[in-house]
């Protein structure tokens, strides 16, 4: 195998790496980012619960959580 072909071949290899090296943040900023907007919906859900509870069993208007 001359140099060139060496040189062609780590080239490809390195451009694979990098590509696949892109590849895997993208995918793990999507996760980060639904993982994100779940826990907002179920933070958004679980303090609406709070309040509607808290408000119908607490009789001084305080949430039990304050």
């Amino acid at each position: 195998m001359s140099d060139q072909t060496k040189t062609n071949n780590q080239s490809v290899s390195e451009g694979i790496k990098e590509t696949a090296g892109a590849a895997f943040h993208v995918v793990h900023s999507a996760l980060e980012t639904t993982e994100n907007v779940a826990m907002s919906a179920v933070d958004a859900t679980s303090n609406a619960v709070s309040n509607l509870t808290g408000n119908a069993n607490n009789t001084r208007g305080k949430r039990h959580n304050d």
